[in-house]
């Protein structure tokens, strides 16, 4: 386990911050660039989103169409920036805990590998099943309207948090490299970790029902097991 608390990380935190000044000046330059360019392309993007869920949208105030749109540009702006802001976090744990750099491209590739992998698998298994799901209780004499804005927000938010979830094996071998993991006390809490599955599950899932919460709560599980089996490994 790695001795101090917090505060005796801090100064060095901030350093590192520091010395990445420049990397994290370039990546919003090119986060910027990014949202200009995804915002031409925004609305064909909504159009196959809209699409691929299939929904009829509509917007209840002038600004709302634009906002969206906005939000849908930087919510790709995010998504193609992954690989880059997973170098900046390597770059990061190595100034925290000296880690040798040579093995942060086994870092990016397998952490955008679970990243586009959980993003992929919301977009198309949870959020159809999801939508479906929510929409099943209109009735004949009520017709949903859905919002442009609730619709991208909605949308973009799976897609990151699902995304940011299945990066739980990077995290787990990763804390397990810097000291701070134990995978065999881990392991010892299983049962606790299942429940606190099942819940962040729930929470994530945008449906009640116990189908998208098998859904959402097994791949997590497995990808539980896997970070597991993974951090026993590291610890070698």
């Amino acid at each position: 386990m790695l001795a101090g608390g917090v505060s005796d990380y801090l100064p060095r935190i901030l350093e590192a911050f520091s010395r990445l000044r420049k990397k994290l000046l370039c990546g919003g330059l090119l986060f910027l660039g990014l949202t200009v360019f995804f915002y031409f392309l925004s609305p064909r993007i909504l159009f196959h989103l809209t699409r691929h869920l299939g929904q009829e949208l509509a917007f209840f105030s002038v600004l709302e169409s634009f906002l969206a749109l906005l939000k849908l540009s930087l919510s790709c702006a995010v998504l193609v920036l992954v690989p880059y802001f997973l170098w900046l976090l390597w770059e990061l744990i190595c100034e925290l805990f000296s880690f040798r750099r040579l093995t942060g491209l086994w870092f990016i590739l397998a952490g955008v590998l679970l990243f586009y992998g959980g993003a992929a698998f919301c977009y198309y298994v949870t959020l159809p099943y999801g939508v479906k799901f929510l929409l099943s209780f209109q009735k004949e004499d009520i017709v949903p309207q859905i919002s442009v804005g609730h619709f991208v927000n909605f949308v973009g938010l799976f897609l990151m948090a699902f995304g940011a979830i299945f990066e739980l094996p990077l995290i787990m071998v990763t804390l397990t490299r810097a000291g701070i993991l134990d995978p065999s006390r881990v392991a010892r809490f299983r049962r606790h970790a299942i429940l606190i599955i099942v819940i962040l599950a729930a929470i994530i899932t945008p449906t009640p029902d116990a189908f998208n919460l098998a859904l959402m709560a097994v791949p997590l599980y497995l990808l539980f097991e896997v970070g597991l089996f993974c951090s026993r490994l590291a610890a070698r």
